[in-house]
């Protein structure tokens, strides 16, 4: 245990390596819960306080990490399927699960993992998150139109319009990070617990899997929940403000949450689903940092201090595209990138945004590989990413600081029941 009385992989030791994983996972959130009653707030105290420790729960109608508020850290892998056979993959997706459960809860990745084995077996848990607690870890599973292919017989139950997404207009895509099979974003508060349960799922997907490509995230940019404040993107703006919350059911039925009359027939395992859309967006950080302040400005549509829309004071004042400005000129130019970016713009297109910067050293040249991994959940990427970013791609003043070199989709099953697995509807 730590000083401050929260449960770690090492407080869960006591959970011995042959007792029965049920058992064990409810042993381990009900000793977290015991432990975090001893200082449990009030219920007016709970509802303004968030515990970046504390674990998320991992079943439920929907996966966590979508709507969940939007951790620090994230750790996103794209994986190809080396198999062919359909019930060693099915196996992978039952132990992936049974070891999620346990990470998410602050658990090791088996009961007794890292030393439980004894001192002549291989560890079933690396380590390196044994002593940190659960520190709001969500993974998220998802699957790339690779996987409908012949190998598995899923050719039949691939969703309608679930394509790879085209290339758009001003691309620069790496095949290197484009694609995969299978997606798993992982996001924690601590970076070490977040690349532990990546880490850990690659160690037993070995033979099954393999690594296509991966991003680390920090610095989250985007709030999923009203109850967090506005993060700032590698270019020093505030990124996301309009982004759909968790707080409204309403919207995220009609733009993240896959509805039964969209996937009819065998496609119906995605009912409750959503899309996960990913991009990886190289940002000029040079050319940005020699730019001038109004040209910022006008290039993002806001004020860099507040975040307000160009012509307002308040960064949540409404994006008023008919304002304006005392040139007779619209407040918001024609190629802002909030004015294309946004659902007025766009007839009612919305996204739930929960991307993370990136820096991946230089590029050999002197300059920062840096910018932002863009993440979107929708329920229709077709529907709604495309016309997007066909939009962004065809004016945006954003893109002369900006290139797009990674590209992915995956379709996110609901969530897991208890004693199900990830994915358990489609293979059914």
């Amino acid at each position: 245990m730590t000083e401050q009385g929260g449960l770690t992989r090492r407080g869960i030791l006591g959970v011995g390596a042959g007792a029965a994983l049920t058992g064990a996972f409810t042993g381990v959130a009900g000793t977290y819960a015991a432990r975090r009653a001893e200082a449990a707030p009030s219920p007016a105290e709970a509802a303004d306080r968030y515990d970046p420790a504390a674990p998320v729960p991992f079943h439920g109608a929907h996966q966590a990490g979508i709507t969940t508020p939007a951790q620090d850290r994230m750790h996103f892998v794209a994986l190809d399927v080396t198999t062919d056979d359909r019930q060693q993959l099915i196996s992978t997706l039952k132990a992936w699960t049974r070891a999620a459960e346990r990470m998410t809860a602050g658990a090791e990745a088996a009961p007794g993992g890292v030393v439980g084995g004894g001192p002549y077996g291989v560890p079933q848990d690396t380590g390196e998150a044994y002593d940190l607690e659960a520190s709001g870890l969500t993974i998220t599973i998802g699957f790339g139109p690779s996987l409908f292919d012949d190998r598995f017989g899923l050719a039949d139950r691939r969703p309608e319009g679930f394509e790879d997404l085209p290339a758009f207009r001003g691309d620069d895509l790496d095949a290197a990070r484009c694609g995969g099979d299978i997606g798993i974003q992982a996001c924690a508060n601590d970076p070490q617990v977040a690349v532990h349960a990546i880490r850990n799922l690659v160690r037993i997907g070995f033979g099954t899997v393999s690594v296509r490509w991966s991003q680390l995230g920090f610095g989250r940019t985007s709030s999923t929940s009203t109850s967090q404040v506005t993060a700032r993107n590698m270019f020093g703006f505030k990124d996301g403000t309009n982004n759909l919350k968790a707080e409204d059911p309403a919207a995220l039925a009609e733009h993240v949450w896959v509805q039964p009359d969209d996937v009819p027939g065998k496609a119906a395992w995605m009912a409750g689903g959503s899309y996960l859309v990913a991009r990886r967006i190289r940002m000029h950080i040079e050319v940005w940092d020699r730019t001038n302040l109004q040209e910022q400005e006008q290039v993002i549509g806001r004020t860099k201090g507040q975040g307000a829309p160009l012509g307002q004071r308040q960064e949540f004042d409404a994006v008023d595209l008919a304002k304006k400005g005392t040139d007779g000129q619209p407040a918001i130019p024609e190629t802002a990138h909030i004015r294309l970016a946004s659902h007025e713009h766009l007839k009612g297109i919305r996204l739930l945004r929960r991307g993370y910067n990136f820096t991946d050293g230089s590029d050999g040249v002197g300059h920062l590989d840096a910018g932002l991994f863009f993440i979107a959940f929708c329920r229709d990427a077709a529907k709604q990413f495309v016309p997007m970013q066909k939009a962004l791609a065809s004016k945006d003043a954003l893109n002369e600081y900006i290139e797009h070199n990674g590209s992915a989709v995956f379709a996110c099953p609901p969530g897991v029941r208890r004693g199900g697995y990830w994915g358990e509807p489609l293979f059914s």
